[in-house]
């Protein structure tokens, strides 16, 4: 008996302890209480530390009997839950995007097979007729005057007449957009995908030049009809819009004569005008169409004064079908098919009004894009800087683009005129004695007037993205800094002290704050704030508002900006604008090969190649038989006066703005591939040897300490190893331990898109300024680890952009750089952040 005792007692102990094992380890139950506790913590960061943990547990009385590995536990399974659920999100909305895109290809395909038909059938009359006698010229011709129909303005005195030549102008526009009226051609570098924008196509007739685009959007058909009917709002070239007579048309449609003025796109050509019907209508289908056509005539429009700076171009039938689509959203077919009147321009720019690849990039890709643009912002998937709302911003690049745009044509409608002066170099001074810079019309016009200096050059053999890209981060090269104080005071005070002319070049700091860019990243708005110097014109800093389009040679675009405007620092939404700059259009095709390799230019500071010396051949070997290019560049400075001054302000404009040209054109000949130019001097490689040098050392020292690849052995050699560092997922980062205060000297594009600055402002960033307290000390106490071993990984933290974002990393690995040889000096300190994310 006490042998079954004794073995009935073990048994006991040892259930108790399996019990006390599991009651441990077992599933906890959380009240709703708690749930709520946890996620208001969730909500501030994801991912909590241990120590934030266990202080979780002290300030909150009701998850004190949970234990901190179980409060561990529900965060990893929230943020698992979390990630599922964007995952979900993420993939059906891929899955309604692809089903709606294999739509799209689906019709794409019946319509190609429909005009391969066609082109047989009219392949065998072609031969049936070479057969047989030739075709009168009289019928030839009354054939042709059938198929280009001229509307008449008498065609327009009666309802009747203008119904007539809008379901006409209907028939026509629906066989462009979706049957085979038009031999349309896939655009080159536009594939489809359920990442790209669209399907384009391309055409190019006697008569005209067409564009097409095909897409999903994610707005309602009615939204996207309003959206796309105010022109102004999208179209940067359209100067104005205006409706003479809107009528409803008899099947429920409205009828529009509308007069449409767009800009020059440089100083050399005339700019253009529309006399159009526009019918809006809704077809049996639901679907909702907006076309439109010229009437002949001349249609003045509302201001005669200007009626002879414009040349009367033709659009022939195009428009809008928008239909809805199932799962919410539209289905849009775009068609612009217009006769810009080329031979009203000098030769060298016809290219641009004959190429249907340049209306499809201003009109037909910026159309679809725009809407796109106004679909995520209306979703919230888009964020800007500095807490300023979508429309505002956009109402700012607006601006920004519209004041360029009247500044280089010199409207007389707007009180600009041609003012004497001396035209070296065929800068064209003008001068608007009524302009009002105040956003109130009724303040009193700033000052005594404006003053633009312009001018338009041929380039040859420059990358147009390249050369913005580098006016952009290094302004020092070509600006002035007193002309800019000078611009930024004026604006600030009613009256301004006129300056003396002197080259004075911007040695300070240039800090490029990102305020926001397009879902694409073709065109970015930031704020620039140049850093004083010390005398009357330049002891404060400068602020300018700045754009930024076509720096990317890989994108798609009609042209490559840099426009901006000196505003006050407090940056009102209301603030007066006077845009200055610059816009390269290029002429000529250019080869994609040598794209992928300037593309490298991104992470390059072009300055330092700027010496002069003897150019090496380096570059002109790798690209100079890829790349052979035509571009025009104009250049348009605005300049405040008072009515007394302005004789002295139009000399000291004419003198800087061929100082920009001087300038300019030497940089165009240092980074042009092939080296060729007018004017001799010196030329970079499209690789720079000190970048590449770099990112070897930077692999070679992390192997050599933390005993792995960075980067894959197959990426290695000539100058993968840069472009696979620059696109590696981690944010990797250097920074030069030569100064008191380590600052960064380097950055892949991640660690760029983290920081959110750019490689030039990369270099007034600290590293001490990047982490919070927890990280600071991290880093200081492995220091010496570092310096020892050479390596040291640092816990997860958080830190800090230079938005004033915070930013979640799961581990950073800090590393020593050599300079070349195991033993030789340390040259820098290399982190990588990885699985990095805002917060």
């Amino acid at each position: 008996m006490a042998m079954v005792a004794q073995h009935h007692r073990e048994r006991e102990n040892s259930s108790g302890s399996i019990n006390k094992h599991l009651d441990s380890g077992k599933y906890v139950r959380y009240t709703a209480e708690q749930v709520e506790a946890l996620e208001r913590v969730y909500s501030e960061c994801p991912k909590p530390s241990s120590l934030r943990r266990q202080q979780l547990i002290r300030e909150c009385p009701i998850l004190c009997n949970i234990e901190p590995k179980q409060i561990k536990v529900w965060f990893q399974n929230r943020r698992c839950r979390e990630k599922q659920r964007k995952e979900s999100t993420r993939l059906q909305s891929v899955n309604r995007k692809l089903s709606a895109m294999n739509k799209l290809l689906m019709e794409e395909n019946d319509r190609l097979q429909k005009q391969v038909s066609h082109l047989v059938c009219e392949n065998g009359y072609m031969r049936q007729q070479l057969q047989t006698a030739a075709v009168p010229t009289a019928d030839a011709s009354s054939e042709s005057a059938v198929t280009t129909p001229q509307h008449s303005l008498r065609d327009a005195n009666n309802p009747a007449g203008l119904l007539s030549i809008a379901e006409e102008t209907l028939a026509e526009f629906l066989s462009k957009a979706t049957g085979t009226a038009v031999d349309w051609v896939q655009m080159p570098g536009m594939k489809p995908g359920p990442d790209s924008v669209g399907i384009f196509a391309i055409s190019q007739r006697r008569g005209g030049v067409a564009a097409r685009a095909c897409g999903l959007v994610s707005l309602e058909p009615s939204k996207i009809a309003e959206i796309l009917k105010d022109r102004l709002s999208w179209f940067r070239d359209c100067r104005g819009q205006e409706i003479f007579t809107m009528f409803p048309a008899g099947n429920g449609g409205i009828i529009e004569l509308l007069h449409t003025q767009t800009y020059a796109p440089t100083t050399l050509a005339p700019a253009r005008d529309f006399w159009t019907l526009r019918y809006t209508t809704s077809l049996e289908n639901g679907s909702l169409v907006v076309c439109e056509t010229s009437l002949s005539g001349t249609g003045a429009g509302p201001c005669a004064t200007s009626a002879s700076q414009f040349v009367r171009a033709e659009m022939l039938p195009s428009g809008y079908l928008i239909r809805p689509c199932d799962g919410g959203g539209s289905i849009i077919h775009i068609v612009d098919h217009v006769n810009l009147q080329a031979w009203s321009v000098p030769e060298v720019l016809r290219p641009l009004y004959e190429s249907s690849k340049v209306v499809a990039q201003k009109m037909t890709i910026s159309a679809l894009r725009y809407i796109r643009q106004i679909a995520q912002e209306t979703s919230g998937e888009v964020v800007y800087g500095l807490g300023r709302q979508p429309a505002v911003l956009r109402t700012f690049t607006q601006r920004l683009s519209r004041g360029f745009n009247d500044a280089i044509n010199g409207f007389n409608g707007d009180g600009w005129s041609i003012l004497n002066c001396d035209g070296a170099e065929d800068v064209v001074v003008a001068i608007n004695s009524a302009k009002n810079l105040t956003a109130d019309a009724s303040v009193v016009p700033l000052l005594g007037g404006v003053l633009c200096a312009k001018a338009s050059m041929l380039l040859q053999n420059v990358p147009p993205a390249m050369l913005v890209r580098f006016l952009r981060e290094h302004r020092s090269e070509w600006a002035d800094f007193t002309v800019d104080a000078y611009a930024a005071m004026s604006l600030k005070s009613s009256t301004c002290s006129y300056p003396v002319t002197r080259p004075t070049r911007f040695t300070g700091t240039q800090i490029i704050m990102p305020l926001g860019q397009t879902i694409e990243h073709e065109e970015m708005l930031e704020v620039v704030r140049l850093e004083g110097h010390g005398d009357a014109f330049s002891s404060r800093d400068v602020h300018l508002l700045q754009m930024c389009s076509g720096v990317d040679e890989n994108a798609v675009g009609a042209c490559s900006e840099l426009i901006f405007a000196p505003i006050d620092e407090m940056f009102p939404d209301d603030a007066p604008l006077l845009p200055s700059g610059f816009r390269i259009i290029p002429l000529d095709s250019k080869s994609g090969d040598a794209q992928d390799e300037l593309t490298l230019h991104k992470t390059l500071d072009l300055t330092s190649s700027l010496e002069v010396g003897p150019a090496t051949s380096h570059g002109a070997e790798n690209t100079g038989s890829s790349y052979s290019a035509r571009a025009v560049l104009t250049i348009a400075f605005q300049f405040p006066f008072e009515s007394n001054l302005h004789d002295n302000v139009a000399t000291m404009a004419c003198q800087y703005v061929r100082s920009v040209i001087s300038s300019v054109q030497r940089v165009a000949t240092a980074i042009s591939p092939s080296g060729l130019s007018p004017t001799a001097g010196p030329k970079v490689s499209p690789v720079s040897p000190e970048a590449q040098t770099l990112a070897h050392w930077i692999c070679q020292s992390y192997s050599y300490h933390v005993g792995t690849e960075l980067l894959r052995s197959d990426s290695i050699g000539g100058d993968s190893v840069l472009k696979t560092l620059w696109h590696h997922q981690d944010a990797i980062l250097c920074c030069s331990l030569k100064q008191a205060q380590p600052v960064f000297i380097f950055a892949n594009q991640a660690g760029l898109d983290m920081l959110e600055t750019t490689l030039v402002s990369l270099q007034d960033i600290a590293l001490d300024k990047i982490f919070d307290d927890a990280g600071r000390k991290a880093l200081s106490s492995e220091f010496s680890k570092i310096m020892e071993e050479g390596f040291a990984y640092l816990p997860g933290g958080i830190c800090m952009s230079t938005m004033g974002r915070h930013i979640s990393y799961e581990q950073a690995i800090v590393w020593k750089v050599f300079a070349a040889e195991e033993n030789s000096s340390v040259h820098c300190l290399a982190l990588s952040f990885v699985n990095w994310s805002f917060v």
